[in-house]
């Protein structure tokens, strides 16, 4: 097993917990690679000797990695999937943000979870992702998100419309600030925050959640994870933004098509035998807890 180790190198918290997993691996003779910024950084502070970071710095943590350690939040742990694309490679997210349901793993479970890793005691969970085609090759040919696709507004004032069909049938013509196309896994991201349900991650279903809708009767809608979904801006003068777990484009190209579908990968994510989606909700969205608990 050869372990891969990245993370957000623009947070302070991210470099002790980094040089001691490395220690760590480097004691118990394991192999392992460091993404060249994270390496960068570790030099930099003197956290680790000059020699580690020429032997073990990695440009590619893709090809470095059976099993990739994240460290930041969930928007670190995107971008780490992103980078490993397609591969199927484990991600274990280890939380140094703020709310972190992806990245899970707290910095003071780190040694317990790394025992247990290197132990074999841990599951993979396979994790839905969609991918998005435009009819437009100016926009992009193929993309793909973990977590949700999102047509957006601009910015500017005004609403913009947006027809749905799934399955070729129409479904709505959303009004609004704009949709989010979300997987189980993105249901507790944008789409919680704009009034979207809780979906647990081995659901096949996708959610469509509008984003200020401006008729009130309009809400979120579960659909069968099979389902193919076309989105299409109608003319106006509004621009809006197509975005992928976060990585958007701007276009003024009104009745363009977006055809969001399952995509034929998954996004592979490390999971302890203490792990639970349920207790995650507990601990992060304080699920059961009451006024009176938290103030004893």
């Amino acid at each position: 097993m050869v372990y891969g180790i990245t993370g957000n190198p623009t947070k302070d918290t991210l470099w002790p917990p980094v040089a001691e997993v490395v220690s760590w691996f480097r004691e118990h003779g394991l192999d392992f690679w460091i993404h060249e910024p994270i390496a960068a950084g570790l030099l930099e502070r003197d956290l680790i000797p000059p020699a580690v970071g020429r032997e073990h710095s990695v440009a590619d943590i893709v090809q470095a990695g059976d099993l990739v350690l994240s460290f930041g939040g969930d928007g670190t742990l995107l971008r780490a999937a992103h980078l490993t694309g397609p591969n199927d490679t484990p991600l274990l997210g280890v939380n140094i943000g703020r709310l972190g349901f992806l990245a899970d793993i707290e910095v003071e479970q780190l040694r317990e979870a790394l025992e247990q890793i290197v132990a074999g005691e841990y599951t993979v969970e396979e994790r839905m992702v969609l991918e998005a085609e435009a009819d437009s090759p100016s926009h992009f040919d193929t993309e793909w998100a973990l977590n949700e696709f999102v047509l957006d507004r601009s910015g500017a004032a005004g609403l913009i419309k947006i027809e749905v069909r799934v399955d070729g049938t129409p479904l709505n013509t959303y009004w609004g600030d704009g949709l989010i196309v979300a997987t189980p896994t993105g249901s507790t991201a944008y789409s919680l925050s704009t009034g979207g349900p809780i979906i647990a991650p081995g659901t096949e279903a996708v959610i469509l959640t509008p984003i200020a809708p401006h008729t009130l009767t309009v809400r979120p809608i579960v659909l069968p994870a099979a389902s193919t979904i076309t989105c299409r801006v109608l003319d106006d003068d509004q621009s809006y933004v197509f975005a992928a777990d976060g990585r958007s484009v701007m276009s003024e190209e009104h009745g363009l098509s977006f055809t969001i579908k399952r995509a034929p990968h998954t996004v592979n994510l490390v999971k302890l035998p203490d792990q639970h989606f349920f207790q995650t909700l507990r601990t992060k969205l304080m699920w059961g807890v009451r006024r009176s608990d938290e103030s004893s």
